[in-house]
């Protein structure tokens, strides 16, 4: 990874920290977009906050000033999202729209403005955040899943479009991610079966990787011990 400029979106979370940490370790130069007012990273990162990425002007807006200020983009990955659980009866409707926003939007956005720099690379890459609970939901996952289940067709169609352009697309798919949040959420859970967010970064770096060439279209489980 030294070397590679790397957009990651959400990265002010708890997973795109863990990603930040170990691209910087991995000699990554990196441009962080996040919604939040602040957002750690590295010395040398170009960070940007207060991006709205459902808004397609601003997404492109960070993208290019991403390349502008780093000469480029290697790899793109979409790690903001959002999460709700919620029973379809007595739910509220508006939170299918908004879980779509907050996670395909997001990433369509995001990929949409990136792809010109990528195609430029000669090893550009985009890795998405899918969900294993969009293979097979449970109660209350109704809204989340059918989000998620949009990131991977998103991921699918996008790798058939960019296999001639040498730029692969895939997507991680996590089960529960190990969290302060999770952990409050399910504190009888055993949280060592969950998925590390460390572990997880590890994936999506491979992923973005020089060395995942032949890797495109995938859906990959990442599901720890649940």
């Amino acid at each position: 990874m030294a070397g590679r400029i790397i957009a990651i979106t959400g990265a002010a979370g708890v997973l795109g920290q863990a990603v930040v940490k170990a691209a910087a370790a991995q000699g990554a130069r990196l441009a962080l977009i996040d919604h939040a007012k602040a957002c750690p990273g590295p010395e040398g990162a170009f960070v940007q906050t207060g991006v709205d990425l459902t808004d397609a002007v601003q997404a492109s807006a960070a993208m290019a000033a991403a390349g502008e200020r780093l000469g480029g983009l290697d790899a793109l990955l979409n790690i903001a999202g959002g999460f709700t659980w919620e029973k379809l009866e007595g739910g509220d409707p508006a939170s299918w729209a908004a879980m779509h926003r907050l996670n395909v939007v997001t990433a369509a956005n995001a990929c949409r403005a990136a792809i010109p720099h990528l195609k430029a690379s000669a090893a550009g890459r985009i890795v998405n955040v899918g969900s294993a609970a969009a293979l097979k939901a449970g109660a209350g996952m109704g809204p989340y899943a059918a989000a998620k289940s949009g990131v991977h067709s998103l991921t699918q169609a996008l790798a058939e479009e960019l296999k001639a352009d040498g730029v692969t697309v895939n997507a991680v798919l996590p089960s529960i991610i190990d969290t302060p949040t999770n952990r409050a959420d399910m504190p009888d859970a055993d949280f060592s079966a969950w998925v590390a967010p460390d572990d997880l970064a590890a994936v999506i770096l491979f992923l973005a990787s020089e060395a995942a060439s032949a890797v495109t279209g995938a859906l990959m489980p990442v599901t720890g011990r649940v």
